[in-house]
């Protein structure tokens, strides 16, 4: 999966469409990911102690990961995630531009 935690992406379909924000947890064996603020359901939930309290919560659910596209570092537009040598290291790179995309962690 070519999408990891800390990217800027753009949603591409859903009820989020067109609208951009940050992943905040990838998981790779299923390919999905989770983005800040969006796909959000109302979970209702059992209260489990006094310090957490039940009710109705907005919780951020995983959506594909082919949904989202990330956003190129150079012209903020959308853009595929390919990879390159750079000596001894493989890199993430910019489809679009070649840039190298920057590591966020």
């Amino acid at each position: 999966m070519r999408i990891r935690k800390g990217d800027q992406v753009r949603i591409l379909s859903g009820k989020d469409r067109g609208r951009e924000g940050t992943v905040s947890a990838a998981f790779p064996e299923t390919g999905k990911v989770v983005v800040e603020g969006y796909n959000v359901a109302r979970r209702h939930t059992k209260a489990r102690s006094a310090e957490e309290p039940g009710g109705i919560i907005d919780k951020d659910m995983p959506m594909d990961a082919s949904n989202v596209a990330l956003i190129s570092p150079k012209d903020g537009k959308p853009t595929r995630v390919g990879y390159a040598m750079e000596g001894d290291e493989k890199i993430r790179i910019c489809k679009r531009t070649g840039e190298k995309i920057p590591e966020v962690e």
